[in-house]
């Protein structure tokens, strides 16, 4: 199992099936709460 976390936040964005990866780094994009009290 692969895990997207957020490199801002922190917090695990996405989960997929993978046997080589586990783990990747991406932004939120609004999927989490690091960045809703902005702008």
């Amino acid at each position: 199992m692969g895990t997207i976390v957020c490199q801002d936040c922190n917090e695990a964005i996405h989960y997929f099936e993978d046997e080589k990866v586990t783990t990747l780094y991406g932004t939120c994009c609004g999927q989490c709460q690091c960045h809703l009290e902005e702008e």
